[in-house]
């Protein structure tokens, strides 16, 4: 099992997060972006630069991902397509994407995406919380306890 990043975006408290897992686990840890990043050194960690572009990273991700590995990511389609090669998705804010939930996920995304292409403003997300935080650390340890030893 490795744990793939959609790094970007990903808050600098869950890479944290993630980097301590890597070390304790021995799991591999690989961030993907389109900018350079900084890792702690670790044989563990390692992060991969892709070309700046529209899904660049998310394809790299996509391409690279294989049955039974983690990526952390917001992006609902990069979830879906992770979903569908067997993979597992995990959101930064602590919710798994699934099987059962990743249509409603879609649909809930392009509802919004054609709200504010027709002008309304639908804001952002809240503010990543502690409790953000502390849930995707939660879910995270339940998910490797489970899926981390396959």
């Amino acid at each position: 099992m490795q744990i793939w990043v959609d790094a970007d975006a990903c808050p600098n408290v869950i890479k944290d997060i993630l980097f301590r897992v890597a070390d304790r686990l021995q799991i591999p840890v690989t961030l993907v972006a389109n900018k350079l990043l900084r890792t702690p050194p670790s044989r563990f960690i390692r992060a991969i630069q892709v070309p700046a572009g529209f899904d660049v990273a998310d394809r790299e991700i996509v391409k690279l991902v294989q049955a039974g590995d983690l990526v952390i990511t917001a992006d609902i389609p990069l979830a879906a397509d992770v979903i569908e090669k067997g993979g597992h998705a995990l959101d930064p804010r602590g919710e798994f994407y699934t099987t059962a939930n990743i249509q409603q996920h879609l649909t809930m995304r392009n509802f919004m995406d054609q709200l504010r292409g027709s002008g309304v403003e639908t804001g952002g997300p809240a503010p990543f919380s502690q409790s953000d935080r502390q849930l995707f650390a939660n879910r995270l340890d339940r998910h490797l306890a489970q899926y981390g030893n396959k």
